[in-house]
């Protein structure tokens, strides 16, 4: 058995079984001192006082004192497969051209799917392992990757296998997502039934029989797919067991969040543009809100009204969206600090959207996302005696130790 002790403050995210924070609850966090945590192979045993530990001979201790403890964190909407740069497109928007236009102009998604197309599978492997090691010096311990920037079979199933491997080499939890309704490929751009066709009868059938992927998620966009043709695609994953994630709302609302709802999507992404009489739509259900203000902050483009939905009952996580066009932003705890900042969310309620609601976002909140007796032994701790400092240092990582399944897989020197 192992035991962390000496712990400043315990940040257990408590949810008292219910696995996810809503509402007024979202900035509810219980915070303990002079606890400890007892962990029992992989699981989370108990957590006592520290007066209660009478021999600690029979644990393998760490001692984790003038320092915090939360759950590991949970990033929970990325495009983290991808090769390639497009770091001059960053120029562009800084000359004020937009998102879409950079798109019409051959820039955009389809920029980054020239490059994974040129890239073997071992060479994207190695490209993405760098920024998995960078999240887990975070305190990440479960780490979501979609596809989509293949956009046709060979290569949609390549970054897949990829995200496969990297699940098989990283001891953190690494969730699939299938993204191949990201945008329309140049050979497909004047015939969208055949791409759909593409998607529902051949790539969406190949990765559910061999388990590439958990979740389907697709765009909602003028520039990308209709709510028709959205409908269309979720219609045939979920025959297929897939659960729905969409982006929508992004830059214009053409339909997409009823069709996520329609389908019983499990979070909804994005946001920015939602309409204040849509927000109702998302009140006491267990859609999670996942809201990405590094696309925002990058694009210079309004904030998703986390507020707002809060407020109204919504669940609501954050993400980094991590992508090499609208955030190339690999930093979960900048993500945290943006939403106190632009989006008006308490410390609180933003350590509550990277834990246990980011968790529910990719149904693992039932196994992690919060310090519970019988959960995952997933820790992340801080170098700092107060949890607020982690809000507060902006720009900085205070993550000093993350440990997975009870056990260190990242410590800072």
């Amino acid at each position: 058995m192992k035991l962390l002790t000496n712990a400043e403050q315990i940040i257990t995210c408590n949810t008292n079984g219910k696995n996810f924070k809503q509402g007024s609850e979202q900035s509810q966090l219980e915070v303990l001192t002079s606890h400890s945590i007892i962990v029992e192979d992989d699981l989370i045993k108990d957590i006592i006082p520290n007066h209660s530990i009478n021999n600690t001979s029979k644990f393998e201790v760490f001692d984790i004192k003038n320092k915090i403890v939360l759950p590991g964190l949970v990033e929970c909407h990325t495009h983290t497969a991808f090769a390639g740069s497009r770091a001059d497109e960053f120029k562009m928007k800084l000359d004020g051209i937009h998102y879409a236009e950079i798109a019409e102009r051959g820039g955009g998604i389809i920029k980054t799917v020239n490059a994974v197309r040129q890239t073997s599978l071992t060479e994207l492997v190695e490209l993405i392992k760098p920024r998995i090691d960078e999240f887990i010096s975070q305190g990440i311990t479960a780490l979501e990757i979609k596809s989509g920037y293949g956009l046709d079979f060979e290569n949609e199933i390549k970054l897949l296998h990829a995200i496969k491997i990297l699940n098989e080499i990283y001891p953190i939890d690494i969730v699939p997502t299938f993204l191949g309704a990201h945008t329309y490929p140049k050979e497909f751009k004047e015939n969208h039934d055949a791409f759909i066709d593409l998607l529902n009868e051949k790539m969406i059938p190949h990765i559910a029989k061999n388990n590439l992927a958990e979740f389907c998620d697709a765009f909602c966009e003028t520039t990308a797919f209709s709510a028709d043709e959205i409908d269309r695609i979720f219609t045939a994953a979920s025959s297929y067991g897939f659960k729905i994630k969409l982006h929508t709302e992004q830059f214009n609302n053409i339909g997409g969040l009823d069709v996520a709802l329609k389908h019983n999507a499990i979070s909804v992404d994005h946001l920015e543009v939602l309409k204040e009489s849509d927000i109702s739509k998302l009140s006491n259900t267990d859609v999670v809100c996942v809201l990405l203000p590094g696309v925002s902050f990058f694009l210079n483009y309004q904030f998703a009204p986390a507020r707002k939905l809060i407020d109204s009952g919504a669940i609501v996580a954050l993400s980094t969206d991590f992508n090499p066009g609208s955030s190339h932003i690999l930093n979960l705890h900048l993500i945290m600090q943006l939403a106190a900042i632009e989006m008006k969310m308490k410390v609180e309620e933003i350590i509550n959207a990277v834990t246990i609601n980011a968790a529910k976002s990719l149904l693992r909140n039932e196994a992690v996302g919060s310090i519970e007796i019988g959960k995952k032994a997933d820790f992340s701790v801080f170098d700092t005696k107060e949890y607020s400092d982690i809000i507060y240092s902006v720009g900085r990582n205070l993550n000093c130790m993350t440990i997975k399944n009870g056990e260190v897989i990242y410590k800072k020197n």
